[in-house]
């Protein structure tokens, strides 16, 4: 079954919104993190670099992480590990920030870090949002900051995905992620489609595929290496 890409803006990026919009929205991404495998694949893919790479530690940026919700669950989930997270959250909206993480208002296509500065870069529900071009070039600087790795999770496009993105409004409790949650799986990729997107790094490539339409891609700096 095949599903045209189609870009509509999501809601939740517009400026105009109030603090308790944008709240109750990021409030379901966390839902739907939590409920259907956002939390568990990142968790997998940071466990993944740690396993290959041999890191106790990881200094991680989060891209796109708002309010850092992902970054919570994730710790928890992986508090048993022995493995040490020391995250910080990039994000371009200042309202979407906020929490007990350290952060920094900052543009994806252009990070403001230098080279090397963090073990893993990664993204959650952030790829789909950025054109093709934008994501290689988001891609290349965060390869560029990262010793180890740029980790995305992300949706997979496909008509039965966006089938239930509808149905799901009915636990939806912002008008944002009503209208969203559906645009989001008609802007995603396949995995076939990110693989060609992401090939230009030159990076070594892996992808993973989980539970209700998800998708893990890992991309390896083999300077780290």
């Amino acid at each position: 079954m095949t599903m045209k890409r189609v870009v509509t803006p999501e809601l939740l990026d517009g400026d105009a919104l109030s603090p308790q919009e944008i709240a109750i929205g990021l409030d379901d991404l966390r839902m739907l993190n939590r409920r259907f495998g956002g939390v568990r694949a990142m968790s997998s893919l940071l466990r993944r670099v740690a396993q290959k790479r041999g890191l106790r530690e990881i200094l991680w940026l989060d891209v796109g992480g708002a309010s850092g919700y992902v970054v919570t669950d994730v710790q928890q989930a992986l508090a048993n590990s022995g493995i040490t997270l020391h995250p910080v959250i990039l994000d371009r909206a200042a309202s979407h920030l906020g929490g007990a993480w350290p952060s920094i208002c900052g543009d994806a296509m252009a990070l403001p870090f230098r080279n090397a500065s963090f073990d893993v870069v990664s993204c959650s529900l952030f790829a789909h949002h950025l054109e093709p071009e934008e994501l290689t070039t988001f891609a290349q600087e965060a390869l560029r900051v990262a010793r180890h790795a740029l980790l995305i999770d992300d949706l997979v496009r496909h008509p039965l995905h966006f089938a239930l993105a509808i149905a799901g409004r009915a636990i939806y409790r912002s008008r944002l992620t009503r209208h969203d949650a559906p645009a989001s799986v008609r802007r995603a990729y396949t995995v076939d489609e990110m693989h060609a997107i992401l090939q230009p790094t030159q990076a070594a490539l892996e992808f993973t595929r989980s539970f209700l339409f998800r998708m893990g891609a890992v991309a390896w700096n083999e300077n780290g290496a």
